[in-house]
């Protein structure tokens, strides 16, 4: 699986005009499904997210996690995150899951989170969003899981 993580003061997710989720401080989550990925690399992506270092603590160095400093998740279904560029100039996205696959992943991974952490807010699999954030920092770390 990939992420993108964003460090956030706020986010929020649009659809229609509708807000569908949204933090205060706290992690912006866009996460990829990838065609052999499985429910247990999806906890293993979690695990790493949630016990990653990356607020500050009372000197100003990167020493807390999410659940540290008590922050929300918004996770967000992003299957470019797999685009492949390498040649062309138009992406191609055969390294993203087949949409039943990248949702039923994405599924579990939105409960998984549910289940271990208390603020967990999401977009809509495969709808057209609006994604709203101050990225605080800024800090955005990639990771990739597999």
């Amino acid at each position: 699986m990939i992420a993108l993580l964003q460090r956030v003061s706020e986010a929020r997710v649009d659809i229609a005009g509708e807000t569908v989720g949204q933090i205060d401080h706290g992690l912006l989550v866009l996460v990829c499904a990838e065609p052999d990925d499985t429910e247990a690399v999806g906890q293993k992506l979690l695990a790493k997210i949630l016990k990653l270092r990356i607020f500050s603590d009372e000197q100003g160095k990167m020493n807390r996690s999410v659940q540290d400093v008590a922050g929300g998740l918004l996770i967000v279904s992003q299957f470019t995150l797999a685009a492949d560029t390498k040649s062309g100039n138009r992406p191609g996205f055969t390294g993203a899951a087949p949409p039943a696959l990248g949702e039923a992943l994405y599924d579990r991974f939105v409960a998984l989170a549910r289940e271990q952490h208390p603020v967990v807010q999401t977009g809509r699999f495969g709808a057209d969003m609006r994604v709203h954030l101050v990225n605080d920092g800024p800090v955005t770390i990639p990771l990739t899981v597999r």
